[in-house]
């Protein structure tokens, strides 16, 4: 079997290294560097920045754990330059990896022309046609340039280019309260930005997946920080002035009845646009090759990820909105992609995912929402414990946060687990394999949890949430 991956990013790698280990002949082609977005312009570099701001927190709170300590400051061309190295890191891992796994890796931009046959066309302008059984697009998504918002990649930055940075906006204006917004808030003001967030919903964190008490604690947690934030507006009107960004914003027509109708006058070194996301299918020739998009060219697929090509397959955020567009998510598609590809027939399932955002404090979710339950037609018994009350929260000196166990009422069966506090990013791992498994909250009452951990704090809210079961 002779496969070719088209994109070098969790789902294209995924995918190559998969059909690789299962005996195939696998061609990964890739226009730019290995990793994609994840590894380049998103998931690892923001949390590498966050790592940072992290670090400079603490070292402005040392004395509350004893420490004498003075003179720390941020550089941020040590702070990028640490970026590029991690990266660097990783990529180099991908490059050994294709390289001990004998993928024939590709530099340039890739045109199906059918499911046996891409054509290659190299940075350099040769063109090689790659033959093949089977084909599966991986390109992801890029930053989508929105009118009005005037993206000059100067004064008004998008989401990659704030990521190169290496001197530190004294006023930082982002537009988008979203979790790349409000993960870029947290970072730079941690760094020393004065951050004013303009979110167009009525809060922050607007996902239905994420819990309103989730984002009424970012909200909380981002005031204490001192980070300014409008919801139900959006920014207009932008334009640079004396070397400065001036704008308003006004209304929102995303936002609810009741939304503030005054414009306010906004003015930042920096804006930072962080919302929109478009296919990256540019030079593929899908509708050459008869591959369907809907109307906004994200590609469609069926449930086991063939497109409207037989042996054309599709995944990652190359398929849009409809899907979920993370990483991890990239990473199953590709291995349910590879399985059917080689005779294992199933459908993706995308029943249980979870996700993370690190904001600070961070946050990890999986399942329903309070709100969504609800919607869903379940009584809903809930369980909440605040992180302050565990010891081991107390001992690290980390106390903002919470733990809420979402369940049917009727049966205990969980439906959503929302952390938020110190390594919940980390902590939702455990309600993600309850769900997939189909656990009652008693059940995972049951289970003895290590102290003192902050894992305890499930324990404790499904032990509340089994208590708000039992309450007429």
């Amino acid at each position: 079997m002779k496969l070719t991956v088209i994109g070098g990013g969790p789902g294209g790698y995924t995918a190559a290294f998969e059909a690789a280990e299962k005996g195939c002949d696998v061609t990964l082609v890739e226009r730019q560097e290995l990793g994609g977005t994840c590894l380049n312009r998103g998931c690892i570099p923001t949390k590498t920045l966050r790592a940072s701001a992290d670090a400079i927190s603490l070292a402005r709170r040392l004395a509350e754990y004893g420490i004498k300590a003075q003179g720390a400051e941020v550089d941020m061309a040590a702070v990028h330059a640490r970026k590029e190295s991690v990266a660097a890191v990783l990529r180099g891992g991908l490059a050994k990896t294709c390289q001990a796994l004998k993928i024939d890796v590709l530099c340039g931009t890739a045109e199906v022309k059918s499911a046996k046959e891409v054509l290659v066309r190299a940075n350099d302008g040769a063109e090689t046609v790659v033959k093949g059984d089977a084909v599966i697009i991986a390109t992801g998504s890029r930053v989508l340039e929105i009118p009005g918002l005037g993206i000059d990649h100067k004064h008004v930055l998008s989401s990659d280019d704030a990521l190169e940075l290496t001197n530190l906006p004294r006023r930082l204006c982002i537009v988008g309260g979203g979790v790349i917004g409000c993960e870029m808030a947290c970072i730079f003001r941690a760094f020393g930005s004065e951050v004013t967030v303009v979110e167009g919903q009525d809060r922050l964190l607007p996902m239905p997946s994420v819990d309103r008490d989730v984002s009424a604690l970012v909200a909380r947690e981002m005031r204490r920080q001192k980070i300014k934030f409008m919801t139900g507006k959006t920014l207009k009107n932008i334009r640079v002035e004396d070397g400065c960004v001036r704008a308003e914003a006004g209304p929102s027509p995303f936002a609810g009845e009741g939304a503030p109708a005054a414009e306010t006058p906004v003015e930042a070194d920096l804006v930072f646009v962080t919302i929109g996301r478009r296919p990256s299918t540019e030079g593929l020739g899908l509708e050459a090759a008869g591959i369907k998009t809907d109307a906004r060219g994200w590609i469609e697929v069926d449930e086991t990820l063939q497109t409207s090509v037989a042996g054309v397959y599709a995944v990652g955020d190359v398929l849009g909105p409809k899907h979920v567009m993370l990483a991890h998510v990239a990473e199953h598609e590709a291995l349910c992609a590879v399985r059917n590809i080689l005779g294992t027939p199933g459908a993706m399932d995308y029943s249980v995912i979870p996700s993370a955002i690190f904001t600070s404090p961070e946050i990890g979710e999986v399942g329903m929402s309070e709100d969504q339950a609800r919607e869903a037609g379940f009584d809903v018994a809930a369980g909440t414990l605040q992180m302050r009350v565990l010891g081991k929260a107390q001992a690290m000196g980390e106390l903002p946060g919470f733990f809420k166990v979402v369940c049917d009422k009727a049966t205990g069966r969980l439906l959503g687990l929302h952390a938020a506090g110190a390594h919940a990013s980390d902590l939702v791992a455990e309600g993600a394999l309850a769900l997939a498994k189909g656990a009652t909250v008693q059940e995972l009452a049951s289970v003895i949890h290590a102290h003192p951990t902050l894992a305890e704090g499930v324990w404790e809210a499904c032990r509340l949430a089994e208590s708000a079961r039992a309450q007429d």
